[in-house]
């Protein structure tokens, strides 16, 4: 007998102000499915303070938002479940690094009549709450200080084709920008269009040598020593099956979701594990694991690879840096995206925020992918209004924007 679809999916609200509200999720296992839910309880603005986990049952205990859209988040959790009806041939280690669907893109296009602070954060807000996801953005601010935004977005309803989706975005644009929207288009936007809106692929040697190395830095960028304790050690002495990966590390945004994504990039199946976040900050990680061919890892080499990818990516899942753009200042910021295709959720969301909170306006932003020390990185280029970013540091625009998107404030 299949699985019920209300049984695949159940979120239980909190019982009390400051407790947190318990997702489960039942349903048939898949390599890398731990990594696609961790990503969409991140997408959401979610925090994972406790986590259970052991073949095709999840619990995950979340600290969530008075805003938070429960209903939706348990649709878009029920997408990547394996088929809740299958009750035979579940194939444990099938490939998962293939291609997500390809959605159509869309081209939003719109004119403002004045820059006005914190409006890229804004416009991200209604993106959000419209379920429509960020594809490429091109942003310029004209000499007379009109701003052209063009984003280019996916739909997530798959709807956007239509007449009453388009005029719903436009409607909600127009309530949220008010009187400085002048116009808003939405077009198909064709392999030529998205072509024409491609930024530089150049990005400066010494920027990629310093942002992208994949060694442990000798310090911090924010001044942590890399000493600080990032504990990944293997054991096969406890399980005759499964090899056990062990992680003590300060706790961050989306740091389950990091783990995840980088056993999902191995195609490593993980059978079992158990997450837990104190009050401290600091936090444990049990994750029993297998191999593609469901064998325990005893190769000392593979040991030893795996273990130093997840220091380096739990050490510095973002880059993030503020450097000099001939006479500007220019804040990037470069995520891993997944070997599926996907990127990091509410990067951009982040940054406009960061940037609001410092009063910072933006002059121009490009969002685009590099082939960098043979990963694909998600790099966002925002260059900054020179008469806003003065009052500020660059140690203290970099740092404010890291914390913020390593859930430090």
């Amino acid at each position: 007998m299949g699985i019920l679809r209300e049984d695949v999916v159940v979120i239980s609200p909190a019982e009390k102000a400051g407790d947190p509200t318990v997702i489960s999720v039942n349903c048939p296992d898949k390599t890398g499915l731990g990594c696609d839910l961790c990503r969409i309880v991140l997408h959401f603005g979610l925090s994972i303070a406790r986590g259970d986990g052991k073949w095709c049952y999840i619990v995950l205990w979340v600290d969530g938002k008075t805003n938070t859209r429960w209903d939706l988040l348990e649709k878009r959790l029920l997408e990547v479940c394996p088929s809740y009806f299958s009750t035979s041939g579940i194939d444990y280690y099938r490939p998962v690094n293939q291609q997500p669907k390809q959605l159509d893109v869309y081209l939003l296009k719109f004119w403002c009549s004045c820059v006005r602070k914190g409006l890229l954060h804004d416009i991200t807000l209604v993106l959000f709450d419209l379920e429509l996801t960020i594809k490429r953005v091109k942003v310029s601010t004209t000499p007379d200080g009109k701003v052209m935004d063009l984003f280019f977005i996916t739909d997530t309803r798959e709807l956007l084709h239509t007449k009453e989706r388009q005029g719903e975005t436009i409607l909600h644009f127009k309530t949220a920008l008010g009187d400085i929207l002048e116009s808003c288009e939405i077009e198909s936007a064709g392999e030529e269009i998205t072509a024409c809106s491609q930024g530089t692929s150049f990005l400066p040697s010494a920027i990629t040598e310093d942002m992208f190395s994949l060694e442990l830095p000798a310090r911090h960028p924010g001044g942590l020593l890399a000493s600080d304790p990032i504990s990944v050690t293997v054991d096969n002495s406890l399980s005759p099956s499964h090899t056990l990966i062990q992680i003590l590390c300060q706790d961050h945004k989306g740091l389950i979701y990091d783990s995840m994504r980088t056993l999902k990039d191995y195609n490593i199946q993980v059978s079992y594990g158990r997450f837990f976040a104190n009050r401290r900050g600091g936090c444990e990680l049990d994750l029993f694991i297998v191999q593609a061919d469901g064998k325990k890892i005893i190769d000392r080499n593979k040991q030893n690879v795996l273990c130093s990818r997840l220091r380096m990516e739990l050490f510095r899942p973002l880059r993030v840096a503020v450097v000099s753009r001939g006479p500007d200042t220019e804040l990037l910021v470069a995520n891993p995206v997944e070997l599926s295709g996907r990127g990091r959720p509410l990067v951009f969301h982040d940054i406009t925020l960061a940037l609001k909170n410092f009063n910072i306006q933006i002059f121009s932003v490009e969002i685009g992918r590099h082939m960098i020390c043979d990963r694909e990185w998600e790099v966002y280029r925002i260059l900054l209004d020179e008469g806003d970013s003065h009052h500020v540091s660059r140690n203290m625009i970099e740092e404010g924007v890291r914390k913020l998107l390593m859930g430090w404030e």
